[in-house]
C-alpha cells in the first residue's frame, strides 16, 4: 500500500543554455541530467534553448512559449548549465529566462558553468547571480564548474574525471533540500 502521507515528487528540469554547434557543455549536461534522474522523489526533463520556439520579434513575457511556460510553473527548482562565453552568459538562454517571470518566484536554481579554461565558468554564474534574484529564484551555495571541459569528458561525452560524481551529488543534495524547502513555503505560508 502507497503512503498517502509522501510528498508528491518534485519536479527539476535542466536547461542547457547554449544553441552552439560543437557545444561541449551539452556532455557536462547530459552527465548531470542523468545523475538527477538517479535520485529517488526527483523528476526531471531536458530543455535545450536551441529547441525552444521562441520569437525575436518582440520582448519580455510577450514572446511567451506556453509549453516551456508551464514547464517553469510546475517546475520545483530548476539546473542551469551554462558555458561561459566571453565572461557572460549566451544570449538566447537571457532570452528563454526572460519569457517567463511569475512560473519563478520562490524557486531554487542551482547553476553549473563551462569553460574550456581553467575557472571552470565562475565568471558565468557570478554574471548570472543578479539575473536569477531578479527573476525570483533563490541560488543555491553550491556549484559545479567544469573547468578544462576536454579534460572532464571524451569527445563521445564518457566522463573522464570521476570526482565529478561526487561534486554533482552535492550540489543535487543542496538543490534538492531547497527545493523541498521552498514548495513548503509557497504551499503552507502565505506571503507578507
Amino acid at each position: 500500500m502507497a503512503d498517502s502521507t509522501a510528498a508528491p515528487s518534485l519536479f527539476i528540469p535542466l536547461i542547457l543554455g547554449t544553441p552552439r554547434q560543437g557545444r561541449k557543455s551539452e556532455h557536462a549536461a547530459r552527465f548531470v541530467f542523468e545523475q538527477v534522474k538517479k535520485r529517488a522523489g526527483v523528476e526531471s526533463e531536458w530543455i535545450d534553448v536551441r529547441e525552444l520556439p521562441l520569437r525575436f520579434d518582440d520582448a519580455g513575457e510577450q514572446i511567451k512559449d506556453a509549453k516551456f511556460s508551464e514547464t517553469m510553473k510546475r517546475a520545483d527548482a530548476l539546473i542551469l548549465v551554462v558555458p561561459e562565453y566571453n565572461h557572460g552568459y549566451p544570449g538566447l538562454l537571457k532570452h528563454a529566462l526572460d519569457s517567463n517571470l511569475e512560473e519563478y518566484i520562490h524557486k531554487a536554481v542551482g547553476i553549473c558553468g563551462v569553460s574550456a579554461g581553467p575557472f571552470g565558468g565562475a565568471r558565468v554564474i557570478e554574471n548570472l547571480l543578479p539575473v536569477m534574484r531578479e527573476l525570483g529564484l533563490v541560488v543555491t551555495s553550491t556549484d559545479v564548474n567544469f573547468g578544462n571541459i576536454a579534460k572532464i569528458f571524451g569527445e563521445t561525452g564518457e566522463l573522464k574525471d570521476e570526482n565529478f560524481v561526487r561534486r554533482v551529488s552535492s550540489f543535487l543534495d543542496e538543490l534538492i533540500w531547497m527545493a523541498r524547502v521552498l514548495r513548503h513555503g509557497r504551499e503552507n505560508i502565505p506571503p507578507a
